[in-house]
């Protein structure tokens, strides 16, 4: 069952911009009217080295813009705005990707573990070299071995009372640090995360875990320095401005001021302390201060989506296939259902993604401009951000590969920006997390109900999972909670009854497949555990594809109550209107893509089924006169697209036009020309 809205009117792009520029409009305007020039835009077929020259000497550029230094405190030159640093970061992904993964090494990753892990006299002595970008720097955290498990890393960072100074040693092959940003070629010093062991002369020396030191890895005139080894990632499927590379460390000494102490302290006899006595606590709040880059990650990756997009919705209204019968004119591919089908949900789904995304970069401004640390919250914005994370970089793989196909041949062409952005977001879905790990995380977060330390897996067994409380928990710290409460109560009768675009049932249907997979998760979690001699381990891998569709569902929920919350600030009726039709499209088709979950837990019938495809179908067609507008809406700078097939639409159209009435006076009926691609999606004859 479906109702008929009014009719959607023309809508001014401009309005809906201001809707989604959001809290951080003047960093996103700042951008456009500073940087929105072709010297930012991304450069085809350079080698290695001259695209890592340029980005480096772009960086160097961007640190005088004072682009850089948002986040960072006022007293150094900065604004102490951890918002705006990300939303900054999201703006330098519309243009060159390369230089926006080199900027977030180095000031929000190298920068940000400094600032957020050091201390004032650490703060004093790099924190304005960071910035300015005359101390180039690197964050080593990630080992050959030891991917996303970090609380398990084997480098190690011995004290020595003795000498009162640390003994930083690279063990083994395994724990080398690898694909580390910065280390290849520019960087002078690094942020790097070992096993910290100490104890006072004559007592046995302990671990204290994971713990991050400032360790210079290269000398004024760019020579590793003693003990330290250099190596270069080489070759990369994209990225080629980024000089990732290779770190190992042979005994090499690191003063005892280095240790970056904001959270545990060495004293010169070796006596460890620290305000977080649990080792596990201790580490997750020090990663939790480190949550805006994997933020960042998200964000950027919806910059790329959105220039795709851009890219084919704009090629799809000039490029014309196969004349519809008793026409003069092939047919625009835009105008195409299937086509239809490709591109607008996608778009649709971006749309939902930038509020869940804007949402989350609020509150991660608020969390960690707090003065004192919520536990709680920061878990909780823990949890969301690798959950936006996963959903951003996996929806930019599949629209990014869509947008490609949907240009045809052009999609193929280095000029026309897709392949470059097809080559650099690959890496998203696994750094700053492995998507699937990522997905475990959120599913934790979920089933502990945010109370539980994150740690082993032994937890998952032995916990006392209650599903109503978690629930409960769950449902209370979403956004617009008040809002999103009211349209599920107001849903009437039963389902047969309920128009398929009323608010409250698309946000029923999605809370209901939550809780449901919740619920059931928590149940075979419970058996298990409850089984003689079955091991913790087993007790979760068992039921692991579960969790994760658990941890899936909720986010799928969380970014259409983000979205709704968008639409309601939406103060231009005509741009809501439009917006609350985008929503319709995404919530449907997001039941649409799980329609067999659906209909076997008895939340579609058949007939219903059929009617969410028809009524997914009609909102392709009403929103078709706006795909132009909802691209547009997205405000990216001409010069930063940098696609040859952008550049040349208004010649083209007007080419195309004035040929076709050249012939037409000629009494001759104009045709497309044939081209290899034309032939090659002709029907058979």
């Amino acid at each position: 069952m479906t109702s008929t809205p009014a009719p959607l009117t023309p809508v001014d792009p401009a309005r809906i911009t201001d809707v989604l520029d959001g809290r951080w409009a003047h960093v996103r305007r700042a951008a456009r009217e500073q940087l929105g020039s072709a010297r930012y835009a991304p450069v085809y077929g350079e080698s290695v080295a001259e695209a890592r020259e340029r980005v480096t000497a772009l960086a160097e550029e961007l640190a005088g813009t004072g682009r850089v230094s948002l986040g960072f405190p006022r007293e150094y030159g900065g604004a102490d705005d951890a918002g705006g640093s990300v939303v900054s970061v999201e703006m330098l992904a519309f243009a060159d990707l390369s230089l926006m993964v080199k900027a977030g090494v180095q000031w929000g990753l190298f920068g940000g573990a400094v600032q957020a892990l050091g201390t004032k006299r650490q703060h004093d002595a790099y924190l304005p070299d960071i910035m300015s970008f005359a101390l180039p720097g690197c964050f080593a955290m990630t080992e050959t071995g030891h991917g996303s498990d970090v609380q398990q890393l084997r480098t190690t960072c011995s004290y020595d009372p003795a000498t009162q100074t640390f003994d930083l040693h690279t063990p083994h092959e395994a724990a080398r640090k690898d694909y580390i940003g910065n280390a290849a070629k520019d960087g002078r010093m690094a942020v790097v995360f070992a096993q910290l062991v100490t104890g006072r002369e004559g007592h046995a020396p302990e671990g204290k875990g994971v713990h991050a030191f400032l360790v210079p890895i290269r000398d004024e005139q760019g020579d590793p320095m003693p003990g330290v080894t250099i190596g270069d990632d080489g070759p990369k499927a994209g990225l080629l401005g980024v000089d990732n590379g290779r770190l190992s460390f042979d005994h090499v000494t690191v003063p005892r001021d280095m240790l970056l102490d904001r959270y545990g302290q060495v004293a010169a006899d070796g006596t460890y302390t620290s305000s977080i006595e649990n080792e596990t606590r201790r580490f997750f709040t020090m990663l939790g201060t480190l949550v805006r880059g994997r933020v960042s990650v998200g964000g950027s990756a919806g910059s790329a989506t959105k220039v795709a997009l851009e890219i084919a919705v704009r090629y799809g209204d000039i490029r014309r296939q196969f004349a519809a019968p008793g026409e003069d004119r092939e047919v625009v591919i835009n105008d195409y259902r299937v086509h239809q089908r490709k591109l607008l949900p996608a778009l649709a789904t971006t749309y939902a993604l930038h509020f869940a995304q804007e949402e989350l970069t609020s509150r991660m401004h608020d969390v960690l401009s707090a003065a004192d640390v919520d536990e709680a919250a920061q878990r909780e914005l823990e949890s969301r951000a690798a959950g936006l994370k996963v959903a951003n970089t996996w929806h930019a793989t599949r629209t990014i590969q869509l947008a490609r196909e949907a240009c045809g041949g052009a999609g193929y062409l280095a000029e026309n920006r897709l392949p470059a952005l097809k080559a650099d977001t690959d890496v998203f879905t696994t750094f700053e997390g492995d998507n699937t790990v990522l997905l475990q995380l959120v599913a934790k977060g979920l089933l502990t109900g945010y109370r539980d330390a994150f740690g082993s897996l032994d937890g998952w067994g032995r916990a006392q999972f209650v599903a109503e409380q978690v629930r409960e928990t769950v449902l209370e710290r979403t956004a617009a909670r008040a809002l999103i409460q009211r349209l599920v109560d107001s849903v009437p009768g039963r389902d047969d009854d309920v128009a398929l675009t009323d608010r409250g049932w698309q946000l029923r249907a999605l809370e209901d497949r939550e809780k449901h997979l919740l619920d059931g998760a928590i149940k075979r979690l419970r058996k298990g555990a409850a089984t003689p001699g079955t091991r913790p381990f087993d007790v979760f891998n068992d039921v692991q594809d579960h969790v994760l569709a658990a941890a899936q569902a909720h986010i799928d929920r969380i970014v259409l109550e983000a979205f709704v919350a968008g639409i309601e600030r939406t103060p231009d009726p005509a741009a809501r209107a439009l917006l609350a039709r985008v929503c319709d499209l995404y919530a449907l088709s997001t039941i649409e893509a799980d329609k067999g979950w659906f209909l076997e837990h008895g939340r579609l019938t058949p007939t219903r089924a059929k009617a969410l495809t028809g009524a997914v179908n009609d909102l392709l067609g009403e929103l078709r006169p706006h795909m132009r507008t909802l691209v547009d809406a997205f405000a990216v700078p001409e010069a930063w697209l940098n696609c040859a097939v952008l550049a040349e639409e208004p010649g083209r159209q007007q080419a195309m036009a004035a040929h076709d009435a050249a012939l037409r006076a000629a009494g001759v009926e104009p045709q497309e020309d044939a081209t290899a691609t034309d032939l090659e999606m002709a029907p058979a004859q």
